[in-house]
């Protein structure tokens, strides 16, 4: 498998798309080093898509840019403005509570980026804060939305190891706001040490009002988790439900989607989701080729062995996933590694919900990381800055991410409390 490594590393580093350097070196090392037939790449890529959990990847994508073009956006800016503008570093806190809230209906991280980058970054300049401090702040507070649900990476996780999406949603929600809240410290603490205090004042009537506007694009999650837990339906129906109530919010409620605007936006979803997707396959196909080669239970029985303490072999997997998010998408990363690493957390007793969430704030520390974090490509694109810039301007939050990670993979209960819980109801 040494060849089959550096032919993939090779692969990437000249920059081919992950889905060809996936699928060109499984077909190759078939070819060359087993009895099975070439295509039976082309079967294994079509059977990772044929699952029924992933029917809420395109949906949730739907639901998103939907959000993103239909108003909601600009509200859940207002709404989070007039929580938090009044206090020192204001408009930065009302940007990290913004991606969360945002986070929390849409579940993309790059189109939080767009939805709120695009507002939040012109008034940030605009009130004195740094370019960098700017850019950094909306490339990393954007990335909560791969934790907070409904997260799309929780449906591929989920998929993989076969474990309750709906689980997976509800522990997702404080390792998500530790993420946030993390950020807004870091900013208030900042503005604190600058003097970059806000000349605003809390006002109760401008609160209620901007929820009263907010309100409709508030109560997508409150559908989506009340209706998994209540019974009602399934993770995969919320996402259908999802879809056809952020459509009605924008077309009917707010009115800022028209028929040809909504085929516009269906285009640009089933683009986005056909890229997701073709990762999807390609991992699969990979995936089930290094199952077939042993390879996740030789690389458990290498850490189990290598590897005498629990807190060693997290710190190692960690690292590996860390490292793995530099240069993959987290699409990737988690059809690739949650296969080689559920047999590691058997073995030493970490519960498959909570190694899903490790996987996932790692994925969600790898959207900003250098040198492929994709967020910053978007930040990059959008705000017409250098990614060597975005690199430097990330950092910080790179540092209280890492925190955070340690956080959620040392305290199980931070992302296996609000599941034990509702589980006892």
């Amino acid at each position: 498998m040494l060849g089959f490594t550096g032919a993939l590393i090779g692969l990437m580093l000249l920059r081919t798309p992950l889905f060809v350097a996936f699928l060109l070196t499984s077909l190759v090392y078939i070819a060359l080093f087993t009895n099975f037939p070439p295509s039976i790449v082309v079967q294994r890529t079509f059977s990772g898509l044929d699952k029924f959990p992933l029917m809420a990847v395109p949906l949730f994508i739907l639901a998103a840019n939907v959000m993103g073009r239909g108003g909601m956006s600009t509200r859940i800016i207002d709404f989070a403005k007039s929580l938090v503008s009044p206090m020192p570093g204001g408009l930065a806190l009302a940007t990290v509570l913004a991606c969360m809230l945002f986070g929390a209906v849409s579940g993309s991280s790059p189109a939080t980026v767009i939805a709120i980058g695009g507002i939040m970054y012109p008034a940030l300049i605009k009130s004195g804060y740094a370019p960098g401090f700017s850019t950094g702040l909306i490339s990393a507070s954007a990335s909560v939305s791969a934790i907070i649900p409904p997260s799309i990476g929780m449906i591929i996780y989920g998929t993989v190891a076969n474990v309750s999406i709906g689980k997976l949603f509800i522990a997702g929600i404080i390792p998500g706001i530790l993420y946030g809240l993390m950020f807004m410290l870091y900013a208030l603490v900042l503005c604190l040490w600058s003097g970059h205090k806000s000349n605003d004042h809390y006002r109760w009537e401008q609160i209620l009002s901007s929820l009263k506007r907010a309100i409709w694009a508030l109560g997508v999650p409150i559908i989506i988790i009340g209706g998994i837990y209540g019974g009602i339906v399934t993770p995969t129906e919320s996402a259908a439900v999802a879809a056809v109530y952020t459509i009605f919010v924008a077309m009917v409620v707010y009115r800022e989607v028209d028929v040809r605007g909504l085929l516009d936006i269906a285009i640009d979803s089933a683009a986005i989701t056909a890229q997701i997707m073709i990762l999807i396959g390609a991992a699969s196909a990979m995936a089930w080729l290094l199952t077939i080669e042993r390879v996740p239970v030789e690389i458990s029985q290498w850490l189990t062995s290598t590897f005498s303490s629990k807190i060693a072999l997290l710190l190692m997997i960690n690292l590996i996933l860390v490292i793995a998010g530099m240069f993959l998408d987290p699409t990737s990363v988690t059809v690739i590694f949650a296969p080689l690493f559920l047999p590691v957390a058997n073995a030493i007793g970490v519960d498959p919900i909570h190694l899903g969430i490790i996987i996932l704030v790692n994925g969600a520390l790898g959207m900003f990381t250098p040198p492929f974090g994709f967020n910053l490509f978007v930040a990059s694109s959008l705000f017409n800055t250098s990614m060597v810039r975005l690199a430097r301007a990330v950092i910080p939050f790179i540092i209280l991410s890492i925190l955070v990670v340690l956080m959620v993979t040392f305290i199980p209960a931070l992302s296996l409390w609000l599941p034990q819980t509702f589980k006892a109801f």
